[in-house]
């Protein structure tokens, strides 16, 4: 071999020992550069999403499921605990009570709300708004229908937030005993699309609102991720329940077929004008809001008084929209300059228990306007086809 031959040997020997060195350390620049390149155009295969489901105790969620399952009167599957129990006639009874009432109920009512809701609320809806829903007692049920998208829901009311029946470790009366105080509650709802007052106050007391909401979720099938008893404390943040703070409880849930979990709270007291007084920080809490989309639904008349002006001003102030019937927000509240109101179904007069709280100037809409839409569903006092009455209140954008 001469020398150049020898030379080009030893030359290329050292050229791919060479490459073997820089190779990986070019590899590993130029994927540096990838990933920053890929946070900004996505050029990469994206990683793996990460699940928001994930997070979430399965074997709690599996038995508050089952739970609001039991209590709904919905079959569980088979592997679960709840399953030998569902045996028992009493339970059996009580199915057979509610699934012919709500499928009822379905027909005429809950089903023609969500078209309602999807024609005339579309907008609002496409934002996934949170819900403020006072004066609610335990109705999950119509915020959800009116609401399906909303990632947050807020209920306030009198009636005690209760706790989760344990059934496992109750006796069979004692778990007679729950159904049967659940299926009293239910009565009004499912007869007039709304809790009556006085039966609340004396159903509720013992049982709390957690049974009927939870009942709620499952029969809109919806799967309990979680559940925490939560409180307001003094400086309007939501934390973990001790004495002295407004009660309340936080449930975690998301839709069948859906991943991205959802959130409802429920708080206990009193939002007159002295209860506010007692507890300032829930209406620093209900300022914290970002621009809620507020639903009165048979609300007792109670902001057409007084004595309720605090919490009528404060959802004037923070919400963007604001549905309601007769029964919220008198109409004179409502300044022309600030809001868009859209009518519908038809109004008269109040029913003969609230007859003092006619609105001669909602009357006169009605009367004055006959192109409003009609309502083909019974919502609030004037529960029948064609009787109820809604409005839209959406809020002007400031010049």
């Amino acid at each position: 071999m001469n020398i150049k031959a020898l030379l080009f040997v030893i030359l290329t020997i050292f050229g791919l020992q060479s490459c073997a060195k820089t190779e990986p350390q070019q590899n590993l620049e130029t994927s540096k550069v990838e990933v920053g390149e890929t946070a900004k155009t996505s050029s990469l295969t994206p990683a793996k999403p990460i699940d928001p489901l994930a997070q979430y105790d399965q074997k709690q969620g599996d038995n508050l499921t089952d739970t609001a399952k039991f209590i709904a009167g919905m079959n569980v599957d088979q592997k679960s605990q709840f399953y030998p129990l569902q045996k028992s006639q009493f339970w059996v009874n009580y199915r057979n009570f509610i699934d012919p009432a709500w499928s009822k109920l379905e027909k005429q009512q809950l089903t023609k709300v969500s078209q309602w809701s999807q024609e005339e609320l579309a907008k609002i809806n496409q934002s996934n708004p949170r819900i403020f829903y006072p004066f609610s007692g335990p109705d999950f049920l119509y915020a959800y229908l009116f609401f399906p998208t909303a990632q947050e829901y807020v209920l306030a009311a009198l009636e005690p937030v209760g706790t989760v029946p344990n059934f496992q470790e109750l006796s069979e009366s004692q778990r007679n005993k729950k159904l049967a105080d659940v299926r009293d509650s239910l009565y009004s709802l499912l007869q007039f699309s709304f809790f009556q007052t006085k039966e609340m106050k004396s159903d509720l007391s013992n049982q709390g609102v957690l049974p009927l909401i939870l009942l709620f979720m499952a029969r809109t099938n919806n799967r309990i991720l979680d559940l925490q008893y939560i409180g307001l404390d003094q400086d309007a943040k939501i934390q973990k329940f001790e004495k002295g703070m407004i009660p309340g409880v936080k449930i975690d849930f998301v839709h069948q077929g859906e991943k991205q979990p959802r959130t409802l709270y429920y708080f206990s007291g009193d939002i007159s004008d002295d209860g506010l007084k007692k507890t300032p920080q829930f209406s620093q809490f209900v300022k914290q809001m970002n621009q809620p989309v507020t639903y009165l639904k048979a609300a007792s008349y109670l902001m057409h008084r007084p004595t309720f002006s605090t919490i009528r001003g404060l959802i004037l102030d923070q919400s963007q929209a604001i549905l309601q019937d007769d029964s919220g927000i008198p109409l004179k509240s409502f300044v022309p300059q600030q809001w868009n109101l859209d009518f519908y179904g038809t109004y008269t007069a109040p029913i003969s228990l609230f007859s003092v709280r006619y609105q001669p100037d909602l009357r006169k809409v009605y009367q004055s306007n006959s192109s409003l839409k009609p309502l083909n569903f019974g919502v609030g006092y004037k529960f029948g086809v064609n009787q109820s009455n809604m409005m839209l209140a959406t809020k002007k954008e400031k010049p």
